[in-house]
């Protein structure tokens, strides 16, 4: 090989020997490794679950007294049945009317409550007191007539439920004589008396009733000792304005009827009862809760009935004859429609003063001052409360 030959082949070789390291060095190069992503945004935090609506209830009798407390509570039940977790409810039991209540009701404030009920006729003026204390606090006074910035009443119609009972009962007393426990002489009672018997005198007009006084919503033995004394004097149909089951029971004892008043109380006395008059206090708890909820609530007076669904005489018993149940059911419709008003004139009290003009119609003003006892019901009402 000539000297020019191998020096040529020595060239090309040692051009293939870098061109051969070139390729092996690219393919044993490793690749970059990729980015990494951007961390993802953080999610927003939940906003924080709003602070449940605290309600509280105060209660004259005890909460298993089977008639007007009972009734209360079974409304509390329902707002939170309704609300769920959107409310937190509570509850004090058998509170006296007076400094008690106006203490109870200053505790449930400073605690939180937003909305405090009131549930008897007594906690009136304590309940004034201390809604003037808290200003941003609701609170509602079921029965009375005075109301504040902060405060409003709620009521029912239970002269309704009497009325019909009334005829009821008109048809049922073999003596022509009824028997009415009553608590307290206050307007709200005077008005179930005078209805019970001007219901029984629209269809029997011999009726005449006969009242004792026991000076308090719930005492069984005073309620017992009370029907017992009606009882004795000729009464045998009794209606109350009491709280307990007393009075049906000692009616039954005595082989007399009577009415349940507040809740059903038929199982307590299955011979003697003929109906109950109840409330539902339900729908009215749920309005006013919603409405402290969505800041529509307002001062006022609330007074519903029968036509709302709060009032009725209910379970009327097979013992009273289908043409009397006939009738009762014809006039709860018409108290329903507005065509019938028990307190409708001419209205004459039992000393003999007309009270009320013929074909006149009783207006709330009317019934919420009423002071005297209708014609046929005997005695003079007492003084003070």
């Amino acid at each position: 090989m000539s000297e020019y030959l191998k020096r040529s082949t020595l060239r090309t070789l040692g051009l293939a020997a870098i061109v051969a390291a070139g390729v092996l060095a690219g393919c044993s190069k490793k690749e970059e490794p990729a980015p990494a992503p951007a961390p993802a945004a953080a999610a927003p935090a939940p906003a924080p679950k709003p602070e449940p609506l605290k309600a509280a209830w105060v209660y004259v009798g005890p909460v298993g007294d089977a008639g007007w407390t009972f009734a209360h509570d079974l409304a509390r039940k329902a707002v939170e049945a309704e609300f769920g977790d959107k409310v937190k409810t509570s509850f004090v039991e058998k509170v006296p009317e007076g400094a008690d209540a106006e203490r109870v009701f200053r505790d449930l404030a400073q605690q939180g409550n937003k909305i405090i009920f009131a549930t008897s006729f007594g906690y009136m003026e304590p309940m004034l007191k201390v809604a003037k204390d808290f200003p941003n606090v609701k609170f509602e006074h079921a029965t009375g007539y005075k109301t504040a910035d902060n405060m409003r009443v709620y009521d029912a119609r239970f002269y309704q439920d009497a009325y019909v009972a009334g005829v009821i009962a008109g048809k049922m007393t073999k003596t022509n004589t009824l028997g009415f426990v009553g608590s307290f002489p206050i307007p709200e009672v005077l008005r179930n008396i005078n209805a019970y018997t001007l219901g029984a005198q629209s269809v029997n007009p011999k009726i005449k009733t006969k009242v004792v006084w026991v000076s308090t919503w719930f005492d069984p033995p005073k309620e017992s000792e009370a029907a017992q004394s009606l009882i004795n004097q000729g009464a045998d149909v009794l209606l109350q304005n009491t709280d307990s089951t007393a009075v049906l029971q000692t009616a039954e004892k005595n082989g007399k009827y009577a009415f349940g008043w507040d809740s059903d109380m038929s199982a307590f006395a299955a011979k003697a009862h003929l109906g109950s008059a109840i409330v539902n206090w339900g729908p009215y708890y749920i309005k006013a809760i919603k409405e402290a909820m969505d800041g529509s609530w307002k001062t006022g007076i609330t007074r519903w009935g029968m036509k709302e669904g709060q009032n009725d005489l209910v379970k009327i018993a097979d013992s009273v004859p289908a043409d009397v149940q006939a009738k009762a059911k014809e006039i709860k419709e018409a108290i329903k429609a507005g065509t019938l008003e028990p307190f409708t004139g001419p209205i004459v009290d039992n000393t003999g003063k007309e009270r009320l003009a013929k074909d006149a119609k009783a207006d709330d003003e009317f019934k919420g001052k009423i002071d005297f006892f209708v014609k046929g019901v005997e005695g003079k009402i007492p003084s003070g409360k």
